[in-house]
């Protein structure tokens, strides 16, 4: 293990040995955070005070995770419950944006990011923190979201990122944790750690780490069914939506992040929602991460349909240009600059159509929209007159004169240039 000296802190905000009291630790109870609690306390000499974020964990015991930073040192330890603002402020805005990154990445952990940061820097004040800790490699996104939105919040507050600083690998954490008797999540056979929130599980490490290898997700993936073992019986679930947010299932009405909760159950039991993702970091590496959102996968393939049935084609294009560039706004540490603002007023205002009901199949992995029903619906097109709109067919002719035009003479004066 490297000295803590090999580290040359350049950046104003990084705190320094001597200088720091006491610190507000972002705790997880996994690996890198159960390894800096001790390790702050040794090298700091200060205390610490660990916060565990309620954002509607699907496997993570929070209980037992707070009595784990009790007793390896914390003076305090404060679970803090941020599910409804989570819900609320974060993942709605993510729905409206149909969330995704690089693929069907729904951004699970950079919505929570912004959300911990906000409530990091409240909590660091209330309790006289003058320093925040994390538990972010220096090869990740994570430093860049939860730097970026403490200092955003409060850009006097000096930030420690112990895994920065110490260089040790996750053999190394390992060890280390094994010498001070400090219990973990991961060991040398199983190397996997997960960030866990109602939107989604995020899965990293091991064989994860390297395209080249087959992840083995049997040994990972416990939480919800496996494909091969969801049931053999196709499952249907109506969404309702209402103004772009899904507000009931089946018809049973719920708040946001109840709905989500419970969807997460029903959908999970089918083994829908995994990805295997490869993706750009923001620090310019390829990353896979292996992505377990089985609501949230499915509200935005519903919400998806439903925006597209009751917007004009020029509206949905549009909208998907800014979908594009809010997914790589979120997943790229910029939640609270203003073209994130503005994005979501454009969104809320689209989505001010998007009500109805979605019809989804539920079966062996897969998520299939079926059916869709919108007072808002335009035109649709069936092999009979009983659409209820005047629609002339005798037009039709006419309007594919002139709407292949263009492409007429295009051909026309090309075959005459051949000739000459």
């Amino acid at each position: 293990m490297k000295k803590t000296t090999d580290y040359i802190k350049v950046a104003s905000y990084e705190g320094k040995i001597g200088e720091i009291k006491k610190v507000l630790l972002l705790y997880s109870g996994g690996l890198d955070t159960s390894v800096m609690l001790k390790w702050i306390q040794d090298q700091y000499k200060c205390q610490v005070v660990t916060l565990t974020a309620d954002l509607g964990q699907q496997h993570d015991d929070l209980r037992v995770i707070k009595q784990k930073a009790l007793k390896f040192g914390a003076k305090e330890a404060i679970v803090l419950d941020l599910e409804e603002e989570f819900a609320k402020e974060y993942i709605a805005k993510g729905i409206k944006a149909n969330a995704s990154y690089q693929g069907d990445y729904h951004l699970s952990t950079p919505m929570g990011r912004a959300v911990l940061g906000k409530n990091a820097v409240k909590l660091a004040k209330k309790y006289g923190c003058d320093a925040i800790a994390h538990g972010c490699t220096g090869k990740g996104n994570d430093q860049v979201r939860l730097d970026g939105y403490i200092l955003t919040h409060d850009p006097k507050m000096k930030i420690l990122a112990p895994v920065r600083e110490w260089a040790m690998d996750r053999n190394e954490e390992i060890k280390y944790a094994e010498m001070h008797g400090i219990p973990i999540p991961a060991s040398v056979d199983v190397p996997y750690s997960d960030d866990d929130n109602m939107w989604g599980i995020t899965w990293e490490g091991g064989e994860i780490t390297d395209p080249s290898l087959i992840v083995p997700v049997e040994k990972f993936l416990t939480t919800y069914t496996l494909p091969e073992n969801a049931p053999d019986k196709a499952e249907l679930l109506k969404l309702g939506f209402k103004e772009g947010l899904p507000i009931s299932i089946n018809g049973e009405k719920l708040s946001l992040a109840k709905l989500i909760k419970k969807l997460n159950q029903i959908v999970g039991k089918h083994g829908v929602g995994t990805f295997h993702i490869l993706e750009d970091r923001l620090v310019g590496l390829k990353n896979r991460g292996v992505y377990e959102h089985p609501a949230a996968h499915v509200i935005v393939e519903a919400h998806k349909n439903l925006e597209k049935y009751v917007s004009t084609r020029q509206l949905n294009e549009l909208k998907e240009q800014m979908d594009i560039k809010w997914g790589y706004l979120c997943y790229g540490a910029l939640w609270f600059d203003p073209s994130m603002e503005a994005i979501n007023a454009f969104n809320d205002q689209v989505n001010e159509k998007v009500t109805g009901e979605v019809t989804v199949k539920l079966f062996k992995g897969q998520a299939t929209v079926v059916a869709i029903e919108s007072p808002y619906a335009l035109a649709f097109a069936s092999f009979n007159n009983a659409e209820g709109y005047d629609f002339n067919t005798n037009t039709s002719a006419g309007f594919i004169e002139i709407y292949s035009l263009q492409m007429k003479l295009a051909s026309q004066v090309g075959k005459k240039t051949e000739k000459v």
